[in-house]
């Protein structure tokens, strides 16, 4: 406040302080999760289908919440507390004994609890990426045999979970679940659960997702194979074969590291044509082949990775799977280093390609013989091989999406399927036209109805076309309109023939068909010319005469005489040919009758064979 001293009336100012602006008191977090969690468990026990209450109890717990759709300080809050009671309620499962997906009061709902989630998810009513963070959750708390059961609930909600406005928004907290339990499980021993896991997400992802393709062509050189280096006492192998046979994974983990130098490239040559005179010098019999057959033996457990003991070598020499299990690293091997779409740079060497191309052979040979179904084998490898081939270029293409955006469809007015008009004469244009008469009789007699131009008034589109002066580009000239050319030539061909014939003459197609009189002087000479001087080309060829054809050399064959003709008979037959020639004279008729009954006779009964 500040007062004035001078002499007129006190003056009082005064300022005003600054207020501070009311906050809204806080509300406490922790009670706020409680009532979600007491909401949610109270629904937990009801044995009805989540659409019946979903929405009604996210309402409730939200309190004094009205809407349909939650903000994102709400998701966020919904999120912890769901989270909070997915975590009691695994817990409370470990406690009792009881399995996690087993939906039973002693044991917990959690199933129950993720189809809720999951529908309120799907309809929109909360953020789609609640219901994978809890399926992680889950995963996270479970052992490895109640994440089977987890994992097929995952499968039998993966078309929900696949849909656009879920897939966006989980994708990646779904990938990174598979991932850290495909880190948890063995490779040995669960090998079906892997599978499970990798076919999943082959399906739930789509073929040009980019987290799941090695661009770069990297190999997993952690994948080493352990062999013993030195020979044991007492064991009756070829501890020298046994080493070269296993000396070969090294190249196999890393093929990019076999073609760098020319001596890795020989080693590895070396080794491999060791091994492969030691399979053939050694077939395997059909017997062997059958008594080795895993085929037979339905339930067969057996790991992805051979034992290396040398005590093994002799029986793994034997075993046809084993063998196959080799060549078929061979091929990948091979198909890799003559892979398409490589640069010369990185392509192999002509010399080394020949090498390559004859250990192929001989690889594809044994896989051949070793029984059982070894065609059937060799066939079903090579066909994989060969689709692995698009598969590579599609890699080194930029990997393009395969995947095509549904058409769509414009919406149907008055809420129903529309139907499709119905004509009287099967379409719109005959339709109306029998309208028309039926409005009009007299449209069909109309002497006027149907007129034909004249030659001149139908070709002269095509003579403006022929003219430079018009600029008309070749493209759209009318000769490119097979109907027009068509009409006009039936035109031509009743009444102005003569222009009909010179379509052929003149050689230059439909052009010679227009009246010259429609045409410009300069295409007119042109064309006047072009005639002339196939005329006098013509003349030329008629005075030159026929040209003689060398003759053929021809063959004297036996000559075979049919009915009663004889030699004798054939003989004066000639000389009665011979007279004719050199000596003519007049004969009486009845001699020329019998001369060429003769003749007849004679040709009738030999047959002559040219060669």
């Amino acid at each position: 406040m500040a007062e004035a001293t001078s002499g007129g009336p006190a003056l009082r100012i005064l300022l005003r302080q600054p207020t501070k602006e009311s906050v809204p008191t806080p509300v406490s977090s922790h009670a706020d999760r409680d009532r979600i969690i007491a909401v949610f468990t109270n629904v937990l026990m009801k044995d009805e289908p989540p659409e019946n209450f979903a929405l009604r109890t996210m309402q409730e717990a939200m309190k004094p919440q009205k809407q349909t759709v939650l903000v994102q300080d709400e998701n966020q809050l919904l999120e912890n507390a769901l989270r909070s009671l997915l975590q009691g309620l695994v817990s409370s499962a470990v406690q009792s004994g009881q399995r996690m997906m087993q939906c039973n009061p002693d044991g917990g709902q959690i199933p129950h609890l993720l189809d809720i989630v999951l529908y309120l998810c799907e309809r929109g009513h909360v953020e789609g990426g609640v219901i994978f963070q809890l399926l992680e959750d889950l995963t996270e708390m479970s052992t490895i045999k109640d994440c089977k059961e987890v994992f097929a609930y995952i499968e039998s909600k993966q078309d929900v979970l696949g849909k656009q406005e879920l897939f966006g928004r989980g994708k990646l907290v779904m990938l990174r679940t598979c991932n850290q339990l495909l880190r948890r499980l063995s490779k040995a021993n669960d090998v079906v659960f892997c599978g499970r896991i990798l076919m999943f997400l082959a399906h739930f992802f789509p073929l040009s997702e980019r987290s799941a393709l090695n661009i770069k062509g990297v190999f997993n050189t952690s994948n080493e194979t352990k062999y013993e280096k030195e020979a044991p006492d007492g064991v009756p192998i070829d501890f020298i074969f046994y080493k070269t046979l296993w000396s070969l994974q090294e190249h196999f983990s890393n093929p990019a590291q076999t073609t760098l130098t020319q001596p890795k490239w020989q080693k590895f040559a070396g080794n491999l044509a060791v091994v492969l005179d030691t399979f053939e010098a050694q077939p395997l019999t059909e017997d062997e082949g059958k008594a080795n057959n895993l085929e037979q033996e339905e339930e067969a457990a057996f790991s992805i990775k051979y034992l290396t003991s040398s005590n093994l070598m002799g029986l793994e020499l034997k075993d046809p799977s084993f063998r196959r299990h080799i060549l078929l690293q061979c091929l990948i091997l091979f198909d890799y280093l003559k892979a398409p779409g490589k640069s010369e740079k990185d392509s192999p060497p002509e010399s080394m390609k020949e090498e390559i191309k004859s250990c192929e052979e001989r690889v594809k040979r044994l896989l051949e013989i070793i029984p059982p179904k070894g065609k059937e084998f060799l066939q079903s490898v090579e066909h994989i091989l060969e689709r692995e081939k698009n598969w590579v270029w599609w890699k080194r293409d930029g990997c393009l999406p395969f995947e095509k955006q549904p058409s769509e469809k414009k919406p149907i007015q008055d809420g129903g399927r529309k139907r499709k008009p119905r004509w009287r004469l099967g379409n719109k244009e005959l339709a109306q036209l029998w309208k028309w008469a039926d409005q009009n009789p007299n449209a069909l007699t109309d002497p006027e109805r149907v007129t034909m131009p004249s030659i001149n008034e139908y070709w002269k589109p095509l003579a403006e076309d022929m003219d430079p002066t018009s600029g008309i580009e070749a493209e759209y000239h009318h000769k490119n309109n097979r109907v027009y050319c068509w009409k006009g030539l039936r035109f031509s061909a009743k009444q102005d023939l003569e222009s009909f014939c010179r379509y052929s003459e003149l050689g230059i197609g439909i052009e010679g068909v227009v009246p010259p009189e429609l045409l410009p002087s300069d295409v007119r000479a042109k064309l006047h010319a072009r005639n002339t001087e196939k005329n006098k080309r013509a003349k030329r060829e008629e005075t030159k005469g026929p040209i003689t054809q060398p003759e053929e050399p021809q063959v004297a064959t036996p000559i075979e005489a049919d009915g009663g003709g004889s030699a004798g008979e054939l003989e004066e037959g000639e000389a009665l040919m011979d007279s004719d020639t050199t000596e003519p004279q007049k004969q009486s008729p009845t001699e020329v009758e019998s001369r060429e009954e003769a003749e007849t006779d004679i040709e009738g009964n030999i047959k002559v064979e040219v060669v």
